[in-house]
């Protein structure tokens, strides 16, 4: 869900201000529109830098147990009601117990589990509300249950793998910069003392990094300060409009880097398709939904561009084969799949065709990023040494 601020006017034509929370600018327009509000103005809201923790107490392992036991049980002939009751016994986790127990007193309430679940947008994504939807009125829940925790745990596995390849570069240059600063603020002030004492005349690399010491140990306080506000302004800035562009442009454009990221987004946009019109779900709340399968703008405002073709007449792979953003086998299997009648089909295998070129792209980047980060590391040692031995070379050479 995100949160959008507006500006409407009211019945009695009074402008109010205020913030609401929806999973599209367009879901928001509508349920303003709901409340009889003539908008004004309704944009994204801004919200200043937080870390992204969950605070329902939920993490993503349990949403995945909690979906794989219950289409179990209701697959074995159990009604809801009974399913969610034995899931609750079964359950040692407080908060999700506590979750199971509302979701269970609701149904039993005589509401449905849709209904259910829509109270806890934080938990369950709109994915999950819209495939339990359409699997309640098909009368294929179970069905519908399994699909979704195989796609959870397939995506949350591949989301692993993405982010396994970046924690030894993230490792490695964390390091470097720890050693740096304890060269730069100890070492190099000890032989400072010793150049000047004996009068030795200082390289230019000795100079440089004598000058960056001195940066360090003089201005620390001052750096600390200019480094987290400009991450602070640099975290605003991104949840501009230009902001998400230029990061969307900046990310895919990256070498060695941007082919992953595509790849990726390509692998959770199609799942995520596949999965909801095989369940399914109409064809534009499905491309709604996909916009959120993706933090990356351009592939948001590409989603939004099919929609409204989708919803003038045209079929799905015509704006897809017009986006540059997509790769032609896209915009062919969806053609195909729409031909046969078989688009969820079509869909999965080009989830499972992107995620095999994705593997590819991480075991490429993997090969590649190994003798980067030893040259980037050879080099970064080979000035330190020659900035530190360089003086005392030419210390010795005197005698």
């Amino acid at each position: 869900m995100s949160k959008f601020t507006y500006s409407v006017k009211d019945s009695d034509g009074k402008t109010q201000k205020g913030i609401v929370e929806a999973t599209s600018v367009k879901q928001a327009t509508n349920l303003l529109h709901e409340r009889g509000f003539y908008i004004i103005n309704i944009s994204v809201a801004i919200t200043p830098f937080s870390l992204n923790f969950s605070r329902t107490g939920i993490s993503f392992n349990d949403l995945v147990h909690f979906t794989r036991q219950l289409s179990t049980m209701i697959t074995a002939g159990l009604t809801l009601v009974e399913a969610l009751g034995i899931l609750r016994q079964q359950l040692s986790k407080p908060t999700l117990t506590k979750l199971v127990t509302q979701i269970e007193d609701e149904v039993k309430g005589g509401k449905s589990l849709v209904e259910s679940l829509e109270k806890n947008p934080k938990v369950f994504p709109p994915i999950y509300i819209a495939l339990v939807r359409a699997g309640e009125a098909t009368g294929k829940l179970d069905v519908i249950l399994s699909r979704l925790a195989d796609s959870l745990e397939k995506s949350n596995n591949f989301k692993s793998k993405v982010r396994g390849v970046l924690i030894y570069p993230t490792i490695v240059v964390s390091g470097m910069v720890i050693v740096s600063f304890i060269v730069m603020t100890v070492v190099v002030p000890r032989l400072t003392s010793l150049y000047k004492e004996f009068g030795v005349s200082l390289p230019l690399p000795t100079q440089i990094l004598i000058a960056v010491s001195s940066l360090l140990l003089n201005y620390w306080l001052l750096i600390i300060i200019v480094v987290v506000g400009g991450i602070f302004a640099l975290l605003r800035w991104q949840q501009t409009k230009l902001g998400k562009r230029v990061i969307a442009i900046v990310s895919l454009k990256m070498p060695i880097f941007g082919p992953l990221f595509k790849q990726a987004t390509l692998v959770e946009v199609t799942r995520t398709l596949a999965l909801l019109v095989d369940g399914g779900v109409p064809i534009l709340t499905s491309l709604e939904i996909a916009q959120d399968a993706t933090g990356n703008v351009l592939y948001k405002e590409a989603f939004i561009e099919a929609a409204k073709k989708v919803e003038k007449g045209f079929s799905l792979s015509e704006p897809l084969s017009r986006n540059q953003l997509f790769p032609p086998i896209l915009s062919q299997m969806v053609s195909v799949g729409e031909q046969t009648g078989k688009l969820g089909d079509s869909l999965y295998k080009l989830s499972s065709y992107f995620e095999a070129e994705a593997e590819s792209a991480i075991h490429t980047l993997t090969t590649a990023l190994e003798p980067l980060i030893m040259v980037v590391l050879g080099l970064g040692v080979g000035f330190l040494v020659m900035a530190v031995l360089l003086p005392i070379y030419s210390l010795t050479s005197k005698f």
